[in-house]
């Protein structure tokens, strides 16, 4: 395999990466048809976490952190790295060192299929991590990988550029070519949502405005107005001939 380090890459424009990042996941999620979700594990190490930018990624080795070093000279402000290990790892490839690094070049998050350490620091610098694990295990800085090369990031493929979008709920990737696209989509569906917010709010029943009782109804659903009782009775009668019937058996074995 060769390996390489691509210096340039082509970035959506920034109004649609600041639309994708106040849409939200969920949002963006549900735009681009239920598509884009990076694995459920990928959690915030805080929980306001948020970000929104263009990808820059990593595939490396897993325990060895290089090319994260080689990948940030090629950040542009507003980047977000998005790392991925060749085979599962969670050792803590990334810490605060390398935060402030990130920082200094105007990298704005890091999404990482592996593990993430220092934590408390990061959190207090804000610089947003979505993680696989917390671990204080150490890494190296031995191993060629690449930058810049499509990837396959907890599930999802990324291409560099592709706008990445993270907050509490996890992680969505976009195609940057669909990016605008998707954007324009999202903000209908806010708007749309809005709307359903607002009779939700005055108390009208979600069955009725998005017309689910004629679903209910299709699939065999009952309205009852209460479950029939069983008398206590009859629950005792039934206990009393199962107890005689346990009786007649016994003697039937023992008469034998």
């Amino acid at each position: 395999m060769r390996h390489k380090v691509v210096r340039s890459i082509r970035r959506p424009d920034a109004d649609t990466i600041r639309l994708l990042g106040d849409l939200g996941v969920a949002t963006v999620h549900e735009a681009q048809g239920r598509t884009g979700l990076l694995r459920p594990y990928m959690r915030p190490i805080y929980p306001t976490a948020k970000v929104s930018g263009p990808a820059i990624t990593v595939l490396c080795h897993p325990g060895d952190n290089l090319m994260i070093h080689a990948a940030i000279e090629v950040c542009k402000p507003g980047d977000v790295l998005v790392v991925a290990p060749l085979s599962d790892s969670t050792d803590g490839m990334f810490g605060e060192l390398l935060g402030v690094s990130c920082r200094a070049h105007g990298v704005i998050g890091l999404i990482i299929d592996a593990g993430v350490r220092d934590t408390t620091d990061l959190t207090a610098m804000q610089f947003p991590v979505w993680a696989k694990a917390v671990s204080a295990q150490g890494t190296v800085k031995a191993s060629a990988g690449s930058v810049n090369v499509p990837i396959v990031c907890a599930g999802a493929l990324v291409d560099p550029g592709d706008v990445i979008v993270g907050d509490a709920d996890g992680v969505v990737v976009v195609p940057r070519q669909t990016a605008a696209e998707i954007a324009k989509l999202g903000d209908q569906r806010r708007t749309k949502e809005q709307k359903s917010r607002e009779r939700l709010g005055k108390g009208e029943l979600g069955v009725d405005f998005y017309g689910l009782r004629a679903k209910l109804k299709e699939l065999g659903v009952e309205y009852v107005d209460e479950l029939p009782e069983v008398a206590a009775d009859d629950d005792a009668s039934d206990d009393d001939a199962a107890d005689d019937d346990a009786s007649d058996k016994g003697r039937s074995v023992a008469g034998g």
